[in-house]
């Protein structure tokens, strides 16, 4: 069986299902993607890691990783490997004093693993095939992303009206209430306007 292996592109709104939204996955050697229909506290457990943002308190991924690390259980590979009336099917792949062992796992809190673990994610050439899309490059060579806007893009030019610090005040109160999207998205702002200071 042909693994693929994938990296998390990002987490977009969902255009089907109000009020949830998309975790988007990427074949690494290649453009097809997958779009995975996950509920908002995964996908705010997934945006917080890849923003690298710290939670006041452990959310409960960051929870399991802490108590994966106490007990030395070691996840070194997320495998999604069945894809069935539209809904996916992962496993984690672990270890524990060198012995494997293979948990059933809700795709999205897998990839929240991983990410935490900096583990691994595969899938197979057969789901691919199903669920890939490939998403069509513009004339000027990019991608065209208009149908799959990110959170952070989305957010982002809601905040250029704001002074640097209220922007800053505005981080510490989205992290305070956890709304770590919107922290992400105002920080993207700051980093913005600092390169264009820089030029």
């Amino acid at each position: 069986m042909k693994r693929i292996k994938l990296k998390v592109l990002g987490i977009s709104y969902s255009q089907t299902q109000s009020g949830a939204y998309a975790l988007v996955l990427m074949e690494e050697k290649g453009q097809r993607r997958i779009p995975i229909i996950i509920g908002a506290f995964e996908a705010q457990s997934i945006v917080i890691k890849l923003e690298n943002l710290e939670p006041p308190r452990p959310l409960t991924h960051d929870l399991f990783k802490n108590f994966a690390d106490t007990f030395g259980i070691e996840i070194t590979e997320v495998f999604i490997h069945k894809l069935e009336d539209g809904i996916f099917f992962s496993k984690l792949i672990c270890y524990k004093d060198d012995e494997e062992y293979i948990i059933d796992s809700r795709t999205s809190d897998a990839v929240a693993l991983a990410l935490r673990f900096n583990c691994p994610i595969y899938t197979t050439e057969e789901i691919m095939e199903k669920a890939g899309i490939t998403i069509p490059q513009s004339e000027g060579g990019t991608q065209d992303f208009t149908a799959d806007k990110t959170i952070k893009e989305t957010e982002a030019s809601i905040f250029e009206g704001y002074t640097d610090e209220e922007l800053y005040n505005m981080i510490d109160e989205a992290v305070k209430t956890e709304d770590y999207e919107r922290a992400a998205a105002i920080r993207d702002e700051l980093e913005k306007r600092k390169k264009r200071k820089s030029k």
